[in-house]
């Protein structure tokens, strides 16, 4: 019962701050800049492939300079691979269940790829993220250009990235990242590992695809969360950091997009893509701000992020969208907790052990006679 109290103490949690506002200003200013330009150019319908691009100065936040150049570099090939592909589906109106099985299989290879490299944060999800967003939204410009705004902002969040070291000027020969090599049963458990990303995301798409949304990679996304997580009781905690933050979060942007003399949309009328492009830039700063110290309150901020971008990209009815964004999260943070448990990593303890409930299920043996 004592674990089962710390879990629950655990999900409301704030861990120590560690610098984190000055990641936060990089990641800021990365977005802001190749964002903000869009929108001087005319063009905020493109932002969303910049913020993508720009995401890769969420990487390596605590490393040297020179560790974090190659650890955002790696990101990088994440998140503008699953731009490509994304813009790739798009521009062949490749849906539905299209996108299901590419999404599905891509979040495989990320995952083995991410955990060969140790990217920090765990796993696939922003490149999978972002893979389902550029397909959701028709490529109104050659593709070549929608890959560029996004390999663009990803060179600048490095450049922002790499900054600092002009102060120190220190470059250490022969430094790498440290990244354990575990040999035929580390080989095994990352395999198992990516076969855990194919069967939720694939579930999670399936279902979404079947319920007739318009967005099923929002429930893929939201299955890949919980398998970032180092164990069962922290997986099970960012399924349920993901889905309250969610819904906190919609109610945020539903202050910014739905219509009346409340939202923000009726306090600046004719100048709701301006509003929205500059949330997207101070919610990612939030965003970035608690990532590292509580989950759930970085989703209320990079919720409206995702949707802001969604619309400045391709308009719809936004209580459609907020519907559909809270319905699909939860489908998929539900899909993604029942894939850790019934698929725990090797080696790990019973979920009973884990919570600490196996004292008080186990029935006492009868005497032997």
């Amino acid at each position: 019962m004592e674990r089962v109290l710390l879990q629950l103490r655990a999900l409301h949690r704030l861990e120590p701050a560690n610098n984190d506002h000055l990641a936060a200003l990089r990641v800021a200013l990365s977005v802001a800049v190749p964002s903000l330009l869009l929108l001087a150019a005319g063009r905020p319908d493109l932002i969303i492939y910049a913020v993508f691009g720009a995401l890769t100065g969420m990487y390596g936040r605590s490393e040297r300079h020179q560790l974090r150049l190659r650890h955002q570099s790696q990101a990088a090939v994440v998140l503008l691979g699953g731009v490509a592909v994304g813009v790739f589906l798009s521009v062949n109106h490749l849906h539905s269940w299209w996108l299901v099985g590419v999404e599905a299989v891509l979040a495989g290879a990320g995952s083995l790829f991410a955990d060969r490299v140790r990217l920090k944060p765990n796993g696939p999800f922003f490149g999978i993220l972002a893979l389902g967003a550029c397909a959701s939204v028709p490529t109104v410009v050659p593709w070549q250009m929608a890959i560029a705004i996004a390999a663009g902002a990803a060179a600048f969040s490095v450049l922002v990235g790499f900054a600092g070291w002009i102060r120190s000027r220190s470059w250490q020969e022969g430094a790498v990242r440290s990244v354990p090599h575990d040999g035929a049963a580390g080989r095994r458990a990352l395999l198992v590992h990516a076969a855990r990303y194919i069967l939720a995301v694939g579930t999670a798409g399936s279902i979404g695809v079947l319920s007739g949304s318009g967005h099923p990679h929002w429930a893929m996304a939201a299955a890949a969360v919980p398998l970032a997580g180092a164990d069962l009781p922290s997986s099970v905690r960012r399924g349920i950091h993901r889905i309250v933050g969610t819904f906190v979060g919609l109610a945020v942007t539903a202050v910014v997009i739905l219509p009346g003399p409340w939202s923000l949309a009726g306090l600046f009328p004719g100048q709701q893509a301006m509003t929205m492009a500059l949330l997207v830039v101070l919610f990612q700063f939030t965003t970035e701000l608690f990532m590292a110290r509580h989950y759930g309150l970085a989703m209320v901020s990079f919720t409206p992020v995702i949707l802001l971008m969604t619309q400045l990209a391709a308009p719809i009815d936004p209580g459609v969208l907020i519907l559909e964004r809270g319905v699909e999260t939860l489908v998929g943070a539900l899909v993604g907790i029942a894939v850790v448990v019934l698929l725990r990593r090797s080696g790990s303890r019973s979920a009973r052990q884990l919570w600490g409930l196996t004292p008080l299920l186990r029935l006492p043996r009868r005497p032997r006679h």
